[in-house]
C-alpha cells in the first residue's frame, strides 16, 4: 500500500487496470481471453466496454473480482483500486480466496450479473439475501440490517419494500429481480460498481428505468460505473468514456463523442454501422414490390381469448386480440414483457388451447379451417404449415443431437425423409442458412451462438411451411449478428413465399424487417398499422411511450431523461 496527495473527485482514477492478461488452458491449447487490457474507471464517471460475445468483456469484470471460472487463471498485469484517504492497492496480487479480496467484494466493488434469477437465490427471501451482504461487511445487528435493507429496496423503488423484504425472487418480474440486484449491490455503498450486461433480457422500458435508477443513484454516491454491454445504443445513452474489445483486446478507447462520431478502427465502425443499419427499412424490403392488398389473410384471429387460472380472478393474458396475416408478409408484434406477445404465438402454434375467439387458416388450395375447432389429422397438417424459431438458439436445441438429428427430425417424424434422402435434404437446408453441409455431424456446442440461431432457422424450414413464427428470434444475439439473421430470414421469405409473425421488443428490428406492426399492451392490441406510421408517428399513448425509451445511438441526440410513461 502507498499514499499519495487527493486529485479532485471528478478526475480521481478509482479503478486501474494495466496489461491484464487472463488465460484459459484447454486441450486444443491456451485460449487468451483477455490479452493485455489497459483502462482507468474515474469516481462519478461511467466507462462502458463494448463487443461482441467472445470478446473478452465480462471475463475482465470477473478477473477484476477474482471470480474467473476455473480452469482460467490471471497470467500477468496490475488492477490498482484507490481508496479516497490515498490508499490503493493491487487486486491482481491477492489470493482469489483470501480475507483481502473478500473483504473487497461486495463493499468497496459490487457486482451486477446480467441473469438476476441465476444470481439470486430461489430458497431465500430476497431480504436475507441482502441483509447478508450487510452483516458481513457493515457488521450490522439483525434490525439495523433489516431496516436499512428496507431503505435500499425502497431507494431502487420497489413497491411496498416493507413487504417486498419478505418475498422471493420468483414471485419478482424480471426487472424487479434486476432492481433487488441493484439494492444489493448498493448495500455497502461501493466506490466501483460493475454491471455486466444487466439489462440485456429486459424490454426497452424497463431497461430505461434500470439506466435512469443507475444514473440517479450514481449521482447520490458518487461511484463510478463500469458498464459492460454489446448495446450501442444503450452506451451512446450513459456513457462517458468507452472501451472497445476484440478476441481479447482493446482496439479502441476514447470519450463517447469520439468513439460514435470519430471512431478510427474498423471494428469499432463496423460495430456503429451495424447498429445505424437497424434504424432504417431493410435493403431487401424497400426492392421488394408491394404487397398484394386484395389476396386473402393466410390467417385469421378473432377476438382471441387467453385466460390463466380459475376461481374469480383469473389472469387474463389476451383480451380479444384480432389481426390478419397477409401472404408473403412480416408482421410485427411488439410490447413489453406481460404483454401477450409469446402467449399469441404460443396460441397460433396450437401449443395454449385459447379460452375463446377464432384462429382461421386458409391451406394453400384456399380452403378455410378454423384451427381450434380441427380434427387432430387437420391440426396435424397445419402444425407442418406453421412452425417456429425461438429466442434462445441454445436452450431450443437439444445438446445430445447432432445437428442432422435436429434438422431432420421434422421430416423423419413426418415420414417425409429417410435415409440418403434425409441427409441430401439436411445437407440442402444447411447451404441454405449459410452453413457448411460437412459440420452436420457436430453437435450444438460446437457452434457459436448466430451459428445455432441458423441451426433453429433450418429445422423451421425443413416442412416448407407457409407461416414462421419468431419469437425473439434474434434478441439472444450480438447486433452485428441480428442484421446477418434478419437479412437471412428475408432472403428466405423471398425464396420461399413465407409469411412470418414477428414477435420483438426491439422497436429496429421491427422497423428494419416488418411491413405491418400490432402493439400490444396487458393483452390488447392497442395500434395497428404500417411499419413506418407506427415507428416514426404512432398515434396511441403507449405506443408514443415505449418508443420514447428506446435509445438511440447517438450521444448527441439523448432524450431517455426525456421519456414518458404510459399510465393506462
Amino acid at each position: 500500500m502507498n499514499t499519495m496527495p487527493l486529485p479532485p473527485a471528478s478526475s480521481r482514477p478509482v479503478l486501474e487496470v494495466r496489461d491484464l492478461v487472463t488465460h484459459f488452458p484447454t486441450r486444443a491449447g491456451v485460449v487468451k481471453a483477455v490479452d493485455g487490457v489497459s483502462f482507468t474507471v474515474h469516481a462519478g464517471k461511467t466507462l462502458c466496454i463494448v463487443g461482441e460475445s467472445g470478446s473478452g468483456k465480462s471475463v475482465t469484470a470477473r478477473s477484476i473480482l477474482q471470480i474467473v471460472d476455473e480452469p482460467g487463471h490471471i497470467v500477468s498485469g496490475a488492477m490498482i483500486l484507490h481508496w479516497p484517504d490515498g490508499r490503493s492497492t493491487d487486486i491482481a496480487q491477492l489470493r482469489n480466496r483470501s480475507r483481502a479480496i473478500r473483504d473487497i467484494r461486495g463493499r468497496d466493488i459490487a457486482m451486477i450479473f446480467q441473469e438476476p434469477m441465476s444470481s439470486l437465490s430461489p430458497v431465500h427471501t430476497v431480504g436475507d439475501q441482502i441483509t447478508e451482504v450487510l452483516r458481513l461487511h457493515l457488521k450490522l445487528s439483525k434490525a439495523a440490517a433489516r431496516a436499512r435493507c428496507i431503505e435500499l429496496l425502497g431507494q431502487v423503488e420497489i413497491p411496498n419494500p416493507d413487504k417486498a423484504i419478505d418475498r422471493y425472487t420468483f414471485e419478482f418480474s424480471g426487472g424487479m429481480r434486476q432492481r433487488v440486484m441493484i439494492a444489493m449491490s448498493l448495500a455497502c455503498n461501493p466506490m466501483l460498481l460493475i454491471a455486466d450486461e444487466p439489462t440485456t433480457a429486459l424490454d426497452v422500458t424497463t431497461q430505461a428505468e434500470i439506466l435512469a435508477l443507475i444514473r440517479k443513484l450514481q449521482d447520490q454516491h458518487g461511484m463510478a460505473v463500469m458498464f459492460i454491454t454489446h448495446d450501442m445504443g444503450v452506451v451512446a445513452e450513459i456513457a462517458d468514456e468507452v472501451v472497445v474489445m476484440y478476441h481479447g483486446r482493446v482496439v479502441e478507447t476514447g470519450s463517447v463523442d469520439t468513439i460514435f462520431h470519430n471512431a478510427t478502427h474498423d471494428y469499432t465502425r463496423r460495430l456503429i454501422g451495424s447498429v445505424l443499419k437497424l434504424e432504417q427499412k431493410a435493403e431487401i424490403r424497400l426492392a421488394r414490390a408491394p404487397l398484394d392488398d386484395a389476396a386473402p389473410p393466410v390467417l385469421e384471429v378473432h377476438n382471441l381469448t387467453m385466460q390463466f387460472g380459475a376461481g374469480k380472478n383469473p389472469f387474463k393474458a389476451l383480451d380479444n386480440v384480432s389481426l390478419i396475416v397477409k401472404p408473403g408478409e412480416t408482421l410485427g408484434i411488439v410490447g413489453e414483457s406481460g404483454s401477450g406477445k409469446t402467449t399469441l404465438g404460443r396460441c397460433l402454434m396450437g401449443v395454449y388451447r385459447p379460452s375463446g375467439g377464432q384462429i382461421l387458416y386458409r391451406r394453400a388450395d384456399g380452403t378455410t379451417m378454423d384451427v381450434l375447432q380441427a380434427d387432430k389429422p387437420s391440426l396435424k397438417a397445419y402444425q407442418r404449415d406453421i412452425r417456429m424459431v425461438f429466442q434462445d438458439p441454445v436452450g431450443s436445441l437439444n445438446p445430445r443431437m447432432t445437428v442432422a438429428q435436429i434438422i431432420g427430425e421434422p421430416l423423419y417424424v413426418n415420414n417425409i425423409a429417410k435415409g440418403r434422402a434425409l441427409d441430401d435434404r439436411v445437407a440442402e437446408l444447411l447451404e441454405r442458412v449459410g452453413l457448411n453441409p460437412d459440420w452436420r455431424e457436430r453437435y450444438p456446442h460446437a457452434f457459436s451462438g448466430g451459428q445455432r440461431q441458423r441451426i433453429g432457422i433450418a429445422r423451421a424450414v425443413a416442412l416448407s411451411p407457409r407461416v414462421i413464427v419468431a419469437d425473439e428470434a434474434t434478441s439472444a444475439l450480438d447486433v452485428s449478428l441480428r442484421a446477418q439473421m434478419l437479412d437471412l430470414m428475408m432472403e428466405l421469405q423471398d425464396r420461399l413465399g413465407l409469411s412470418y409473425v414477428f414477435i420483438s421488443h426491439d422497436i429496429g428490428v421491427i422497423r428494419y424487417m416488418c411491413d405491418r406492426v400490432a402493439v400490444m399492451y396487458r393483452g390488447r392490441i392497442v395500434e395497428t398499422g404500417a411499419a413506418g406510421q407506427v415507428c416514426d408517428a404512432p398515434t396511441h399513448a403507449y405506443t408514443q411511450a415505449l418508443l420514447s425509451a428506446i435509445p438511440r445511438p447517438d450521444p448527441r441526440a439523448r432524450r431517455m431523461h426525456e421519456r414518458f410513461r404510459y399510465v393506462a
